[in-house]
């Protein structure tokens, strides 16, 4: 990996973030509180949401002069993004929409001439005829497939640098490096005990992140790896198991789900299996094979009759439409949401060992610091410790790499360092487990 710095002329990182929803707003609060960049331009398709975002910075920490500005954007269109980022002189790129528009801002971004960040990959099409046995198009093979190209140019796409992706990927290459000596299974597992209530208390039906990605993740086949078969799927929803999750959350029942950390940690690390499960329990997994057999979770167009005339609609976008905005759940939701990272294998010492290592967010904090609800923020947390990273040379590279492609121990130092002493305030935990006895 060629090690390189890009900065602008200035000497400081220009940052256009894509999309102003519960995500990019909570990564602007939270950069809000940094240093290391010179401008964040917050942009959005309804460029109301990005100046409301501005707006709340400012009532909370004073007036920022040009340090944020607002831009209207269609992230839609790679013409569009290189635009935005040519005219704002935008040195790195944050997406923070949803997948879909993954590669015109990729493209964009590039054409631009700038470095790049999201924090999920380009989409998947499920194998045309075996679609539960093997991999069709796997998540990131458009953006891998670009991989020369961006380090020919000399440019950096940092993908997958979320939560999950990301913050789990951290995990893994600082367990591969620190911890295990040979490691057995690499397997994010994702749980909580989030509720979210109506204006009676009533509990209620309400995805705490963007249905239409859910939908996405969760009905798509799963996919796992195995060193000695390489990827291979599974139906929906398979394998399920019972973890049990730290700091009061308890055990939880999680499945099969897919996800890009079983794409990317194979490139970079050694492990016999990488796998990624999710607690989402039995009403969520009726409700999405409800909307699978009513065909409501296709995103291709059908013809709706309406009062105005015959309309084309997609039906995953008017699920989406009909639930609540996952960013204006907060003050209705109680409980935490962990993320991490199950390994087992053989530690330094050559001894059976299994660890979970992880970082949860209570919803009660995230409110009362940011306004921001506990799984938005837990996402948006993790590309700001990222582009701070880059900022300062701590991590540099070219070409489209994961963040199992840096070293673990900065970004974890640097997030669990107290505020006061420069760092984020997020402790994260490492959890000792008794390995499994095989007979």
């Amino acid at each position: 990996m060629r090690l390189i710095v890009h900065l602008d002329n200035m000497g400081g990182m220009k940052i256009l973030l894509v999309g102003a929803g519960g995500v990019g707003d909570a990564i602007a609060k939270i950069a809000a509180r940094r240093s290391f960049f010179e401008q964040m331009i917050v942009s959005d398709y309804d460029v109301t949401r990005a100046e409301r975002t501005i707006a709340w910075i400012e009532a909370k920490h004073g007036p920022q002069g040009e340090r944020f500005v607002a831009a209207q954007i269609d992230a839609s269109d790679a013409a569009v993004v290189e635009r935005v980022a040519r005219e704002h002189g935008a040195t790195i790129v944050m997406n923070a929409v949803e997948p879909k528009f993954v590669m015109p801002i990729f493209t964009g971004a590039k054409a631009a001439g700038a470095d790049y960040v999201d924090m999920a990959m380009s989409l998947s099409v499920p194998h045309p005829d075996e679609p539960y046995a093997k991999t069709g198009v796997k998540l990131g093979d458009e953006q891998f497939e670009a991989a020369s190209e961006w380090e020919k140019d000399g440019r950096l796409a940092l993908v997958g640098m979320g939560v999950e992706p990301g913050l789990s990927n951290v995990f893994a290459r600082y367990a591969v490096d620190h911890l295990f000596s040979e490691v057995d299974e690499l397997g994010t597992r994702d749980g909580a005990n989030l509720v979210v209530r109506d204006d009676n208390g009533n509990e209620i039906f309400a995805p705490s992140f963007s249905i239409w990605t859910t939908i996405e993740e969760c009905l798509n086949p799963p996919v796992i790896f195995e060193k000695e078969k390489g990827w291979y799927t599974t139906p929906p929803f398979s394998e399920p198991e019972v973890f049990d999750f730290p700091e009061g959350i308890g055990p939880v029942e999680c499945v099969n789900v897919e996800h890009e950390e079983v794409l990317m940690m194979p490139r970079w690390l050694d492990a016999k299996r990488v796998t990624f499960k999710y607690g989402l329990g039995d009403e969520f997994i009726g409700i999405l094979k409800t909307l699978n057999q009513l065909g409501l979770d296709k995103t291709q167009p059908i013809r709706v009759r309406s009062a105005n005339g015959p309309v084309e609609v997609s039906p995953r976008d008017v699920v989406a439409a009909g639930l609540p905005d996952p960013a204006t759940l907060g003050p209705r939701m109680t409980g935490k949401t962990c993320a991490g990272l199950w390994v087992t294998g053989t530690g330094k010492d050559g001894q059976p060992r299994e660890v979970y290592l992880y970082h949860v967010s209570d919803n009660e904090w995230t409110m009362a610091e940011y306004e921001a609800q506990c799984v938005v923020w837990q996402t948006a947390l993790n590309p700001v410790v990222a582009l701070e990273l880059l900022a300062t040379g701590v991590w540099s590279g070219a070409g489209v790499l994961g963040p199992e492609a840096f070293d673990a121990k900065p970004f974890l130092d640097l997030m669990a360092k107290p505020e006061s002493e420069g760092g984020y305030g997020q402790a994260w935990g490492l959890e000792e487990r008794t390995p499994a006895v095989t007979a």
